[in-house]
């Protein structure tokens, strides 16, 4: 490259630098509306009832298993396979493609576990207008021939309608003719054009929900919890995108995409997942009922024949899922709880593996700290300022002309004795590693993937240059194994001098972000790895990127050192390798509100691990807002300050003492709980149960919590309102129930009625409950990180519901290795009855331990008639210990028990 050239290039990045950090808000012009993309027209143009496929009645194939059949367009005679699956777990596969294509279709990798084949399907009965079959004991299926049209009964009603609205489109491979529509062959965006080789190749259907109103997921989208209709507007879309300065209550695509829905009702809850990484659009419809007269018909028939008393649906809720390319993979949950849904999913996608215990503490992160002293001072600081902290960050200005795997040689000489300076303190490191290459020659990682051919290509074969952070850059080709591998070397102790097993990894910017790119991202019509365009995986992009890094985190430490990693690019399954946030947000009120709905989205679509960057990205928070995040930070699963380059140094102790006091009780208050939340994300991993939880969750029978979002369970024990409006003095708290208990976690208050209750609020007061009936541990101990805690004794909350019990539970391990896996942990079911509080062992793990329980709190005792506690452990024999009660509060409180949390024990209240 000539020195003209590369100056012309430079100063190109410049302007594109500089005018997005001028950009106030989003520029809707950078990205399409439904009505640009010419397969979203061609979807969303259709009317009900037009799709012209119908079931070749003497093609069905039934077994134990699957039931197979040819599906046919009418209109123009191509023929298409349908298979139908039972998975174990009440799950269903529903699978089209073509029957004959010109080449193959892409189908999605990497998302999926091992699929277990359920052999319970057991044929029913056909005649000249459909054919049912019963799958196991609760579920029947019904196929109509013609329209197809597949319906899934439960207690002798619909739950799934496939196809009912009769939009299923197909558009199968073909050569070129003169009567494509304009859009179809060949595609303009503003000054980018597509090429679209293999012309059009959409595929869509919709799913109707019989007596539901409320559907939720699909993440990500800054937008209302429960999703809103479409109709006369845009539909939610799913394409991974860098959106700068996103706006609010609204379809736009963000930086993930998750094509899993959850409808719920009163009585039942299913979902749906549709597997498919090209651009998706997703239409959401309310109607009277969603089933043509004749199919209901049909439907009440058969239901009615098999003993039932079946009758139509009053209304339902409709998805219809829109993809430009690859085939029909859907999985249809059937719950019937919404518990049963997230398991379900989880079968089929993954949990997250129980994550290091540091990386639920809190993380400090700006862009950037300027140099290793930065980094020091700031760590030191937290310890002046008596705050725990567990992570530094570092951004991009840590590298060496943004090369990725080195150090800038002035402002991070020596970054072995920065990492060295923060363990010693007990705190870890994060850096950023963006899946752009710096096109610079002589830079190893460029070089090795020049000659090695490990970048994506662009349509004419050569290696796809785009713009981000370095200038001219290049992108590495993660559906490749080789580069996935070469990737995961990097990260070797080795190859990645000045890092350490302390050291962690952020992937950023990997949606792709390409800032010269059509809707800054890379050119669909780019070329992977096994002749796969970019249109046909373009979501799972940041998926692989991840895939890879935590690969080779797993490999540095030989496998014996749980990685973490943070996401910004993600798509279903991405849960099992690290943790996401919201993106780049604002210092505004109302992108506080909004990271509630969005974290919540996020944790029922299976990913639990979310936050949003507290404060705010962009802007300057005020000290109230700045207050408020810190407080509402603390109860989501992922905790971490960042701000942009261009804001004011925000640390929190730079807004005066009054708010350092309660920003540092907001993370004492988070650090408390770390005992808790390890334990959500422990039975997470088991489960598939969301750690943050919609209050429908819980209580599914409830309707007035289904358009709730402004407040959450962690887990099924605390109940959380953050305090979200600029100087509120009193919020709106809603206690579910009935029969229910609520205690303030700060003033012992007992809140027995169902229903909304203003609850009075301060600035330093954050409304948040723990439910009657639970047990919470905590450790009460003040450390400046959590790896010094994980010997320190344990509190239990005791809170009694209306039967004077309660139960609970606790894990432990050495919060970093895997060694849990064989047995080196303890797992403790904890429960209260008859006045007599037990731990007992829930597996066969043990793991010695020197945290001894310091304190129990019984929180709804009525009376004080108690004067002792007898002790009864292994070790102590029978020892005796004082009791104390607070009239006042109705709590009591047995003073050092002093049993050892590795064995069991019990405790009598005398």
């Amino acid at each position: 490259m000539n020195s003209d050239s590369s100056l012309k290039k430079a100063a190109l990045c410049l302007v594109l630098l500089c005018a997005a950090q001028l950009v106030t808000s989003v520029d809707q012009n950078n990205f399409k509306k439904c009505d640009q993309s010419s397969f979203c027209r061609r979807c969303r143009t259709m009317q009900p009832g037009s799709a012209p496929f119908a079931l070749v009645e003497d093609s069905f194939q039934i077994s134990t298993h699957d039931v197979k059949a040819i599906l046919l367009n009418k209109e123009n005679n191509v023929q298409f396979t349908l298979v139908l699956t039972s998975l174990r777990d009440n799950t269903l596969r529903l699978f089209i493609n073509e029957l004959s294509p010109m080449r193959p279709r892409f189908q999605v990798p990497f998302v999926l576990n091992e699929l277990e084949l359920n052999n319970n399907i057991k044929f029913h009965s056909k005649n000249p207008a459909n054919i049912s079959m019963t799958i196991g004991d609760e579920h029947a299926v019904t196929f109509t021939y013609d329209p197809f049209v597949l319906n899934v009964f439960q207690d002798e009603k619909v739950v799934i309608s496939v196809n009912s609205k009769g939009l299923m489109k197909f558009e199968h491979l073909r050569t070129k003719t003169d009567q494509e529509e304009d859009g179809a062959w060949e595609e303009s965006f503003h000054s980018h054009h597509d090429s679209k080789p293999y012309g059009p190749t959409a595929v869509a259907l919709d799913f109707s929900f019989p007596d539901v109103d409320h559907v939720y997921g699909v993440p990500e989208h800054a937008d209302s919890f429960a999703l809103r209709t479409t109709d006369g507007g845009e539909p939610y879309r799913l394409y991974n995108l860098d959106v700068f300065e996103y706006e609010l209550d609204s379809p736009m695509s963000l930086y993930a995409a998750i094509p899993f829905v959850t409808a719920h009702n009163s009585r039942h809850s299913v979902g749906v997942f549709w597997l498919n990484a090209a651009e998706t659009w997703v239409d959401v419809t309310r109607s009277r009922s969603s089933l043509t007269g004749d199919v209901m018909s049909k439907i009440v028939s058969f239901v009615s024949g098999a003993g039932g008393d079946s009758e139509a649906p009053r209304s339902s809720s409709n998805v219809r899922f829109m993809s430009e390319s690859g085939v029909i993979d859907a999985y249809l949950t059937l719950g019937p709880s919404p518990y049963d849904v997230t398991r379900q999913y989880a079968t089929l996608t993954g949990t997250a593996p129980l994550p290091p215990y540091f990386s639920l503490a809190y993380h400090q992160c700006r862009w950037n700290y300027n140099t290793q002293k930065d980094v020091q001072e700031v760590s030191t600081q937290f310890d002046t300022h008596d705050m725990p902290m567990d992570v530094m960050w570092l951004d991009i200005e840590y590298t060496d002309q943004k090369k990725y795997f080195t150090w800038d040689p002035t402002k991070f000489a020596h970054p072995n004795e920065m990492v060295n300076n923060l363990t010693s303190t007990g705190r870890k490191l994060v850096v950023i590693i963006d899946p752009h290459i710096k096109r610079d020659a002589g830079y190893f990682l460029h070089d090795d993937a020049t000659n090695n051919g490990y970048y994506v290509k662009n349509k004419d074969g050569n290696d796809f240059e785009g713009w981000c952070w370095p200038g001219s850059s290049s992108y590495l080709d993660f559906m490749n194994p080789v580069v996935r591998d070469y990737l995961a070397s990097r990260y070797s102790l080795d190859n990645f001098p000045g890092s350490s097993l302390d050291v962690h990894i952020w992937n950023d910017m990997n949606e792709p972000s390409v800032f010269n790119g059509p809707e800054v991202t890379m050119h669909k019509d780019c070329k992977h790895y096994g002749d796969v365009e970019h249109r046909e995986l373009h979501n799972i992009y940041g998926f692989t990127n991840v895939m890879a890094t935590f690969d080779g985190l797993l490999k540095r430490s030989n496998y014996q050192q749980r990685p973490f990693v943070l996401t910004r690019s993600g798509f279903a399954g991405s849960q099992r390798f690290g943790a996401i946030w919201t993106g780049d947000n604002m210092a505004e009120w109302s992108h506080l509100k909004i990271s509630l709905p969005m974290c919540l989205s996020l944790a029922i679509s299976g990913w639990s691990f979310c936050g949003a960057d507290v404060g705010g990205f962009f802007k300057n928070p005020d000290a109230e807002l700045f207050t408020r995040w810190y407080q509402t930070g603390a109860y989501l699963p992922f905790f971490r300050g960042h701000a942009h380059i261009d804001t004011r140094r925000r640390e929190p102790w730079l807004y005066g003492a009054a708010t350092t006091a309660l920003v540092r009780e907001a993370l004492r208050a988070r650090y408390a709980l770390l005992p808790h939340w390890y334990t959500l994300f422990h039975e997470h991993e088991i489960t598939g149960a969301p750690v943050i939880r919609p209050l429908w969750f819980e209580f599914p029978q409830d309707t007035n919590t289904f358009s709730m979002e402004n407040q959450f369970l962690v887990g099924n024990s605390i109940l959380v309102r953050p305090v979200t409006d600029e100087g509120a003095t009193q919020v709106s708290v809603y206690f579910p129930g009935p029969q229910e208990v609520w205690f303030d976690r700060d003033t012992y208050e007992a809140f027995t009625q169902t229903g909304t209750v203003t609850i009075a609020v301060s600035i330093s007061k954050i409304p948040t409950y723990q439910r009657g009936g639970s047990i919470v541990p905590v450790r009460e101990r003040v450390r400046r990180a959590s790896s010094l805690t994980l010997q320190d004794p344990f509190t239990l909350m005791v809170a009694l519901n209306v039967n004077g019990t309660a139960k609970g539970s606790l894990y432990l391990d050495d919060g970093q290795s895997y060694e849990y896996r064989k047995g080196e942990h303890i797992s403790l079911s904890l429960s209260f009855a008859n006045s007599v509080l037990t731990s007992r062992f829930a597996s066969k793990g043990r793991l010695p331990t020197e945290s001894w329980l310091e304190r129990v709190v019984i929180l709804g005792v009525p009376h004080n008639s108690y004067s002792k506690a007898r002790i009864q452990s292994k070790s102590l024999g029978t020892t005796f210990t004082e009791v104390s009660y607070n009239s006042g509060t109705k709590s009591l409180s047995v003073r050092k028990p002093k049993v050892n949390m590795g064995e069991e024990w019990t405790i009598s209240i005398e």
